[in-house]
């Protein structure tokens, strides 16, 4: 596998061979490329506005910013009146899975360029779940090509948790170490085998010490309240982020042990609010905390934004709009070791700004990457060509058979008139799950579902290997009233297919339908298909644009709604069921997981 750096005119120059031009810029012995006027200054470094300032670009890089660039205009110069409105950094996502958007990464930055993103760190933990490296080389190869900076953490636990999952493939120490030699990975994905770490698995460990080596990033995933030894050992072994806490408390311990609190406003999980206040009530130095999305789909991305999104909800939970902005840009810059690159208007910084006209409700007029606008008033104004994705990527759905509604039946104990069985129960709006118990009667020898109390039926139907494993168990929380089923080929983190339902016909045949387009998600009601979103590549993405994609998945949420869901973001919600690294009940290949003892437990009590 090669390691050689795709071309992109996109790409800019290294500061080292522009240096020189940046000061004749700055000194007016060169005209500037851009120069924006009578802009407020959003300066992330001093935590100051500093109105009448100007801006002066050159080589794709802040050359000047000051009181007045008249001495940097020249005859081929372009001038931006920026009005008095507000000169903010470019936006970045600290954390991020672009799968979760069920779009290619080009179509990803065709949905975030016009909300000021301009700077993603991203985890194909997904893809690479299904194709291994080869799958994260296409990822690193399509980011590479992007007109804003893309930046590639290699995923670090495939699968994420051994033993207790099979994923479509492995990726091992090896594979990292030849992964931190590819110039656009920045360092090691969320580390979520926390219980490897704390062990000492020589895997995760020697994935964590060639990251390390390399001088790269080490990303965190602690996903327990327990906040004791567990949590000092994880730390100890070379975590320097987390995004999974959801109390004031877990940001707190992580920033005391000197790690960077991530705090993460997705489509469907709701940490800010909780943990800001251990900065707007406890006083904590917000230069740790950094904000990121983690998961966001496509509908949310057209309809309310990325990380203009995250920065409007922080600012509305008590933040002033500049420490807000500041954990979007600077504080995420400097964790990643990148602040001469990124994350400031200061000169020698990649021109990455924002033409903004109300801060508090961070409106944004334009969007400038590398010193070229990309987006004027919500629109993109480039073309990003599409990214072939080969063949090979999207053969992955592989069925042993047509499945059946026999192929759900749950056997009760013999002799058995009801059983007590344990229920994953669904939380809105956050990735954990509760490890229930219901009282469910037995008919004609098999175990029924309790629709009155909420308690239907899911599935993990393994689609790797074509082995025909198909494990059944019971969920609670999405409130179906009618005959239905669910199936997606998302199912995080081993991407097996995952249907809920209340009715087995129907379970059968959106799973069925899933093999026959090569993945997605698809809701079936007494029969019929109500909502299709395929995704053909790895059964993770689509390869249609954003606002399509969107439009089929609103439609996806409304034809849930009237089956009776009403979660928010509930696709969201059901495709996590299967990640069996965040408690506390989650399902797999091998059975049900107790995510808080990491152990496989029977589905009868």
């Amino acid at each position: 596998m090669t390691n050689a750096k795709p071309k992109s005119a996109a790409t800019p120059k290294p500061w080292t061979e522009v240096a020189r031009h940046l000061v004749d810029v700055a000194m007016g012995r060169k005209p500037a490329d851009l120069v924006i006027r009578n802009g407020r200054w959003v300066n992330v470094h001093s935590g100051e506005i500093i109105p009448g300032t100007d801006i002066a670009v050159a080589a794709g890089r802040f050359a000047y910013c000051g009181p007045n660039a008249g001495h940097a205009i020249g005859q081929g110069t372009k001038v931006v009146d920026a009005g008095g409105r507000y000169l903010v950094p470019g936006l970045c996502d600290a954390h991020m899975h672009v799968e979760s958007g069920m779009v290619t990464v080009t179509e990803f930055c065709r949905a975030v360029i016009p909300h000021g993103t301009t700077s993603m760190f991203i985890d194909p933990h997904e893809i690479a779940n299904v194709l291994g490296l080869p799958g994260v080389r296409l990822m690193h190869d399509e980011a590479v090509a992007m007109p804003i900076n893309v930046r590639v953490q290699m995923p670090s636990c495939v699968p994420s948790a051994p033993g207790l999952e099979h994923a479509g493939a492995e990726l091992t120490v090896a594979d990292v170490a030849e992964a931190m030699t590819w110039e656009n990975i920045i360092g090691l994905g969320e580390v979520m085998n926390f219980p490897g770490v704390v062990a000492n698995d020589p895997v995760m460990s020697g994935e964590i010490a060639e990251t390390v080596k390399a001088g790269k990033t080490v990303g965190g995933h602690y996903a327990s309240r327990d906040l004791g030894l567990p949590f000092h050992g994880y730390v100890a072994g070379g975590a320097e982020d987390d995004h999974e806490g959801t109390r004031a408390e877990d940001a707190i311990a992580r920033v005391r042990q000197g790690m960077k609190a991530m705090l993460r406003l997705g489509s469907a999980w709701y940490d800010v609010a909780a943990q800001i206040k251990a900065v707007t009530e406890g006083g904590i130095d917000p230069r740790n905390f950094i904000l990121c999305t983690d998961d966001s789909h496509s509908g949310t991305l057209v309809h309310e934004g990325h990380m203009d999104r995250v920065v409007r909800h922080a600012i509305s939970q008590g933040l002033k709009p500049v420490t807000a902005i500041q954990m979007a840009t600077l504080n995420t810059a400097q964790h990643f070791r990148l602040e001469r690159e990124i994350g400031s208007i200061a000169p020698g910084r990649l021109a990455d700004l924002l033409i903004v006209s109300d801060l508090t409700q961070m409106a944004i007029d334009e969007v400038y990457s590398r010193g070229v606008r990309l987006a004027k008033a919500g629109k993109l104004e480039i073309d990003i060509p599409a990214y072939d994705y080969p063949q090979t990527a999207k053969n992955t759905v592989k069925l042993a058979k047509k499945l059946r509604a026999a192929d759900f039946d749950i056997a009760a104990p013999q002799g058995a008139n009801e059983v007590r069985a344990r229920v994953i129960g669904v939380i809105e709006n956050q990735a954990p799950t509760r490890a229930l118990e219901a009282d469910l009667p037995v008919e004609d020898g098999l175990v029924a579902m309790d629709r009155r109390n909420d308690v239907c039926q899911i599935a993990l139907v393994e689609r790797h290997r074509g082995t025909g494993g198909v494990t059944n168990a019971f969920v609670s929380g999405f409130g179906y009233v009618e005959d239905c089923a669910m199936a997606s080929s998302v199912a995080h983190d081993a991407h097996h297919i995952i249907v809920v339902g209340t009715n087995k016909k129907d379970m059968a045949l959106a799973v069925n339908r899933l093999g026959e387009v090569g993945g997605g998600v698809v809701l079936y009601s007494k029969g019929k298909e109500l909502a299709l979103v395929e995704m053909p590549i790895a059964g993770l993405m689509s390869n249609e644009r954003a606002e399509t994609v969107a439009a089929k998945a609103e439609q996806l949420t409304e034809a849930m709604r009237k089956v009776g869901c009403s979660l928010n973001n509930a696709y969201m919600q059901h495709s996590l069921l299967a990640l069996v690294v965040i408690p506390e009940l989650r399902i797999s290949d091998v059975g049900l997981v107790d995510v808080t003892t990491f152990q496989k437990v029977d589905l009868f009590v």
